[in-house]
């Protein structure tokens, strides 16, 4: 944005908006003289930026109207990752910072801790290691491996000598590893034992490639390479020596400089690395430290795959705050008995987990008897009317109810976050009842560093996904091919837009995406469809990409649908399909077995493997009924329900293609690999009445 621009727009803001003694968001009001220019009663403030078409509607934070945040407010020295950790090394010092579960004799015992001191001496030596090995500034660094400590000493090892993080993901299998190896130019790979193997299964075809190291490895069993292959592989703890016996001075990187880059795996197509800077990712943190505080007295859980956004960062603020990490095993059903030895008191997760913790409590409770569901009841709907209120809950329901579930994920849990795609509101609320604390949703994504919006700690409307981050400003742009207006009644809608020191520097090597992405003004079209809510809140109620039509015309989002038979007893994962040759949904349903064991047990439905059950006619019609009666509840319009189902048990992974590594369906590879069992309800619904099918 050029300065005349700037200029202008803080004369309008200044002009139009009138300020008490603190901005704060609370006491920013009207001017009556304002005209078109105004302020909305809440947590966003809209400026005064005319549009190509269209009503004004640029929104920010009114946490900070007049600047978007690039640095944190308190410690504004801090412009780059390394910067951040250097600080928290210094200050937190003796703190825990790294934990994992030790084993003794095959049992997981409690967490052992390394210390921010600890890890920045770590860091230090890796880096120097690297730098020994003649690695050069600005190289690409891969990571091959799932979260556990040394990711994050790596990380920090490549801000601290300005080398670039290339996270690879482990589940997306060798072609796509491959691929981002030779895109980036990656020059060292750091992987664990598991997946070297995979490495030297495509050495040759990674000619880029000169340092392989090994986490977790044993030195007599890492395998000697021929001298011609360039390619030298040593242990993880062999670097670390290494260099502790030459440390080299740090090279520190700027702002402006890479930090990492991000390939998404997307939906289809090849992937695409997104470019971080680290003036981005301390931007992003930085903004939404405003509204959410944490304390060296915190614990926080990582499981959230490493080489997604979400978990960067929320490690990037865990390591300004000087939290505490602790790791999961590596093993998401092992994560409750993870959670009980951790006790942490940051829990940041999905939706997909969230509906897996509401139906486990639902179902617990069904199943307690009578007295003790007709207690839970009187608790949880006492402590929702106090909340709503705004009242203070009576400390007896948690002591005689609430206690006893908060236990299962640890006990001390006081913030529960949720992102990457959306949360019902109902379980948004369930799990602000159950287990207290502050509870809310963001949105954001991989190309604006993380948090485009989130909610309010003070706001207990649910539905929504808040105010902007105060490191950016949101405009939402007709997409009248999809009658989605500014102009639209209560609320204006479109296209969901971004603009800010979070976005990203383009998609690397892919000019004309990049352009895709961001116009000539700076501002990133995401793709996903919102409005605004009264109180400046956003809410997401499309995705522009992901929207098909059925034959009589109507148009399906069927993420929205998904997310509503979620809230099933008997649906782990669904698929919702529909094309514009049909006139009905059918859906593709991966069941939870125990809840689908337990019910047919109790109709006395006999079946000799989990193929049977899923076929049993009696299964699917029950099955049906169910999801019917959670879309009437959801208030789904007749074409939005899904006419037939087919049942399977294996779920939906990342393993067999059908999800990306932020847990969504992959649509085109989901449509394809259950083709044969699409095509099947077609035809029985077709015979079953002809005229209802093909338009």
């Amino acid at each position: 944005m050029d300065s005349s621009v700037a200029r202008r727009r803080l004369r309008a803001i200044q002009d139009h908006l009138v300020p008490a003694d603190d901005l704060s968001y609370s006491q920013l009001r009207l001017n009556a003289t304002a005209g078109e220019f105004f302020n909305v009663d809440g947590y966003s403030v809209v400026l005064p930026e005319k549009l190509q078409t269209g009503k004004w509607n640029v929104y920010r934070s009114a946490r900070s109207p007049l600047k978007l945040v690039d640095r944190f407010p308190d410690h504004p020295e801090i412009g780059t990752l390394h910067d951040n950790f250097t600080r928290s090394v210094d200050v937190y010092r003796d703190y825990k910072y790294l934990g994992t579960r030790i084993r003794y004799d095959g049992t997981v015992g409690e967490y052992k801790w390394m210390t921010y001191g600890e890890a920045g001496t770590a860091r230090t030596a890796l880096g120097s290691g690297l730098v020994n090995h003649g690695i050069p500034k600005g190289s690409c660094i891969g990571l091959y491996f799932i979260n556990r400590p040394e990711w994050l000493v790596v990380d920090h090892a490549c801000s601290a000598y300005s080398y670039i993080s290339v996270p690879l993901y482990d589940t997306l299998g060798p072609d796509a590893v491959k691929y981002i190896v030779n895109h980036a130019l990656v020059q060292v790979i750091f992987c664990v034992p598991q997946t070297l193997n995979i490495l030297l299964s495509f050495l040759s075809e990674i000619p880029t490639v000169r340092l392989i190291v090994v986490v977790g490895g044993i030195d007599d069993q890492i395998p000697s390479l021929p001298s011609l292959s360039g390619v030298q592989v040593l242990t993880y703890a062999s670097l670390l020596g290494q260099g502790s016996s030459n440390i080299q001075s740090f090279c520190a990187p700027k702002p402006d400089d890479i930090a990492t880059i991000c390939y998404t795996s997307g939906t289809t197509g090849t992937p695409k690395g997104a470019v971080l800077t680290h003036g981005n990712l301390i931007a992003s943190v930085a903004g939404c430290s405003l509204a959410l505080k944490l304390y060296p007295s915190d614990v926080y859980i990582s499981y959230l795959p490493l080489a997604h956004i979400y978990e960067r960062a929320n490690q990037v603020s865990s390591v300004y705050f000087g939290v505490a990490v602790g790791f999961y095993q590596g093993d998401n059903m092992k994560l409750m008995d993870d959670m009980v030895a951790l006790r942490p008191t940051i829990f940041c997760s999905v939706p997909r987990l969230y509906n897996r913790i509401y139906a486990g409590i639902i179902n617990a409770v069904k199943t307690s008897g009578v007295l003790k569901e007709r207690l839970f009841n009187v608790a949880y709907n006492s402590k929702k009317q106090a909340i709503m209120s705004g009242k203070i809950p009576s400390p007896i329901w948690d002591k005689l109810v609430f206690n006893k579930i908060k236990a299962k994920i640890g006990g001390r849990v006081r913030v529960l976050a949720s992102g990457a795609s959306p949360l019902s509101p109902d379980i948004l609320e369930f799990l602000k009842i159950c287990f207290g604390g502050l509870v809310f949703e963001g949105y954001g994504m991989t190309e604006t560093s993380c948090v485009i919006s989130a909610m309010d700690p003070d706001d207990t409307l649910c539905g929504h996904v808040g105010a902007p981050n105060p490191a950016c400003e949101i405009k939402l742009v007709d997409v009248p091919e999809m009658n989605y207006t500014s102009d639209d009644q209560p609320y204006s809608r479109g296209e969901i837009c971004v603009r800010g020191p979070i976005v990203f520097k383009g998609y690397f090597k892919e000019e004309v995406q990049t352009r895709e992405a961001v116009d000539e003004d700076g501002w990133l079209h995401t793709g996903d469809i919102g409005l605004w809510m009264p109180g400046g809140r956003l809410k997401i109620i499309d995705r522009k990409k992901n929207i098909f039509k059925l034959a009589q015309g109507e148009y399906i989002a069927p993420e929205k649908i998904e997310n509503v038979y979620a809230k099933c007893k008997f649906v782990a994962q669904c698929f919702v399909y529909g094309d514009s040759f049909n006139a009905s949904l059918v859906a593709v349903v991966s069941v939870d077995l125990e809840t689908l064991k337990a019910w047919a047990s109790s109709e006395g439905i006999k079946y000799n493997d989990l193929n049977q059950l899923c076929n049993d006619p009696r299964v699917r019609a029950a099955v049906l009924a169910d999801m019917d009666a959670v879309g009437r509840e959801a208030q789904l319009r007749g074409f939005e329900f899904v006419k037939a189902i087919t049942l399977v048990h294996e779920p939906f992974t990342l393993e067999n293609g059908l999800l990306t590594p932020t847990f969504k369906i992959k649509r085109p590879q989901a449509k394809e690999y259950f083709a044969s069992s699409i095509s099947r309800m077609y035809a029985e619904l077709a015979s079953s009445d002809p005229s209802s099918q093909k338009m």
